[in-house]
């Protein structure tokens, strides 16, 4: 008996010093892996506009009915908002670098760019810093993104020109970016989901 309660002290000593070693938190899952409650959602996912499983996905299939729910408002904050693609990036990458979540970075920095965000533009908020030389539109987002995350709201000022520049609808859907993206970094902090090690970071990634 105390031979069996020694081997098992000694398995999850080397299973702790693995998990040390890698960092691997909830390991990546393939559909044959899968339950069924899982595993449809994961074809969704991979099936829908993104076409593949990454980042926060499959931690959230740990919750499979979460996972359908968050993905569904993923795939509207991301492909179908009111905002313009440039400027729904940019509230994306300033979420990313607010919680130190390196893999939303690498992933939305390159799609930033492509969107038209200049480059001078996401360095700036990489570097965790005012750009200069934004246009009207973006102003806007640096400015109202900034309060709500800094403040827990916009003032009046703030308010108004978005208003006037988005409309309801536009600042209702900024909210729900900045508020889904944090729930994205929150997961890949927590899950521990990084870039390639070949990826150059503006800033570290939280915890480290």
């Amino acid at each position: 008996m105390k031979a069996i309660f020694r081997l098992a002290a000694i398995s999850v000593l080397f299973a702790g010093s693995a998990f040390a070693l890698t960092g691997e938190r909830m390991p990546e899952m393939t559909l044959e892996q899968m339950t069924p409650a899982q595993r449809p959602i994961a074809e969704a996912i991979m099936n829908g506009p993104r076409g593949r499983m990454s980042g926060p996905f499959n931690a959230w299939l740990r919750s499979p009915v979460l996972a359908d729910r968050l993905q569904k408002v993923g795939e509207y904050v991301r492909f179908n908002t009111s905002l313009d693609k440039r400027i729904n990036e940019m509230a994306i990458l300033m979420t990313a670098q607010a919680w130190g979540a390196q893999y939303e970075w690498y992933a939305h920095a390159p799609l930033a760019i492509k969107a038209g965000l200049d480059p001078a533009i996401v360095k700036a908020i990489g570097a965790g810093q005012k750009p200069a030389n934004m246009k009207d539109d973006e102003a806007i987002v640096w400015e109202f993104t900034s309060q709500l995350r800094r403040d827990h709201s916009v003032d009046d000022a703030v308010y108004s020109k978005a208003l006037e520049k988005f409309g309801e609808q536009g600042i209702v859907d900024l909210i729900a970016v900045n508020g889904y993206y944090d729930v994205v970094s929150m997961t890949l902090n927590v899950a521990h989901v990084k870039p390639p090690a070949e990826a150059e970071m503006p800033f570290k990634q939280a915890g480290q």
